[in-house]
């Protein structure tokens, strides 16, 4: 069996959510210290949400760091009610450090129009030639390997994936106590020490106590509330809408041939869809913030004025979308190009939906583990059997559909036909 290998004093982290982030094992410090994690501090946590929420500029960094912090608290809970090798826990708190440093640039924005996802990423970081690699490998050939399971959810113990990735884990409960810190929200904040007091270990994973059921509910109730309040903000959609368009017009011009003033050579790769490792390594968003400075002075008018549009926070407005409403879209696009305005680039519909709370359900395609309750007679319940709360929300997926486009572009046309889009729309001229 492995020996503990440690520091020769506690290093700490000041963190404004957990106080203090604690770190002795010298794996930690060093996997924290390691180019690619270090990458993360140049990386937003809320990806566009900082033109809605102007203290919303945390980075993956924080929360990573935060995610290791808890599930260090959770093992501590835990000691005495289930034996965990030394090996197993530094398994657990390897797969909290790193389960997003596979994370791009505006992570899912990048992801869509290049096509590419942050958790192949991260497996390729994890076992590639990276310093993350070779400092994982102290604990032996295989374990980068293990660490890449339990962030994928194949690994074998269900106790230790669960931990990390269930419908309340140490991800989870850092992204939204931090994010609501961070934009200044009340939404986000449950009582994490309670949760922790009443968290079991159980045979399939994490279990509660009964008793603690109504810190679950909090829980649950403050993760809705976030995502509706904070995580799907109309206007940070908005952001989120023009900066894929800017990344589909870079891609078009240069598939087209287009002279770049100044070759984008750090996105050459994601253009050529021929990304190595390393490429993708050198990317982070202030590469991707340069380029926009650039392009908003280039000879293509459209990205010019996506990139001046997204640095100067000149947004499109929005308006609620039906999607039964078959005629509206292909209307509009008709009435954007008599208008000589380029509908792929400038108008958009964009769908959200959340599922706050669910359970397993045989035959169904995407398997959600459920949160067990442990009655005071031992038996296990899942939560919404228990919970009105819960049960009211449980398996309820909500949607919400919004129809983009840039207003001041719809008000500098002629009045007949700047009327005509407004009327079909639904939007008035102050709007």
């Amino acid at each position: 069996m492995k020996q503990p290998q440690l520091l020769d004093e506690e290093k700490v982290f000041k963190d404004p959510v957990h106080s203090y982030v604690h770190v002795r094992d010298k794996l930690i410090w060093d996997l924290i210290n390691s180019a690619e994690f270090q990458r993360l501090r140049r990386i937003r946590q809320l990806g566009t949400s900082f033109f809605t929420f102007h203290g919303g500029e945390h980075s993956r960094f924080n929360h990573s760091l935060g995610v290791y912090e808890i599930m260090r608290r959770i093992l501590e809970t835990f000691e005495g009610r289930i034996h965990l090798s030394y090996e197993e826990k530094l398994l657990c708190l390897c797969a909290a450090l790193l389960h997003d440093v596979g994370h791009g640039p505006f992570s899912h924005s990048f992801e869509k129009v290049f096509r590419y996802h942050h958790e192949d990423w991260t497996r390729a970081i994890l076992q590639g030639d990276t310093q993350i690699n070779r400092i994982l490998k102290r604990m032996g050939e295989d374990f980068p390997k293990r660490v890449a399971e339990v962030i994928a959810k194949t690994y074998d113990n269900k106790l230790i994936v669960s931990l990390i990735s269930s419908q309340i884990d140490a991800d989870r409960m850092d992204y939204l106590l931090r994010d609501a810190y961070y934009t200044g929200v009340n939404y986000g904040n449950f009582e994490i020490e309670r949760i922790l007091r009443v968290m079991r270990p159980g045979e399939d994973g994490i279990v509660f106590k009964y008793s603690g059921m109504h810190a679950v509910e909090d829980y649950i109730m403050s993760r809705y509330q976030m995502y509706w309040q904070v995580y799907f903000h109309p206007v940070t959609r908005s952001a989120e809408v023009v900066l894929r368009k800017i990344f589909q017009r870079a891609k078009e011009l240069f598939l087209q041939g287009f002279p770049f003033r100044q070759e984008p050579t750090l996105l050459l790769p994601f253009l050529n869809e021929q990304v190595e490792l390393a490429d993708y390594l050198s990317l982070d968003e202030s590469v991707i913030l340069f380029y926009m400075q650039l392009w908003r002075n280039e000879n293509d008018a459209v990205l010019k004025d996506l990139c001046a549009r997204f640095l100067d926070r000149n947004l499109f407005k929005y308006v609620e979308y039906n999607p039964r409403d078959f005629r509206l879209l292909a209307d509009l696009k008709e009435l954007f190009q008599s208008a000589d305005i380029d509908p792929a680039y400038y108008l958009e519909v964009d769908t959200t939906s959340d599922l706050p709370y669910d359970f397993y359900r045989a035959g169904e395609d995407e398997e959600r583990i459920p949160i067990m309750l442990v009655m005071p007679s031992g038996e296990l319940t899942e939560l919404s059997e228990k919970s009105e709360i819960v049960q009211a929300i449980s398996g309820k997926r909500r949607f919400d559909y919004k129809l983009y486009f840039p207003m001041d572009k719809v008000m500098a046309l002629p009045e007949e036909l700047s009327g005509k889009i407004r009327d079909r729309l639904g939007v008035m001229e102050d709007a």
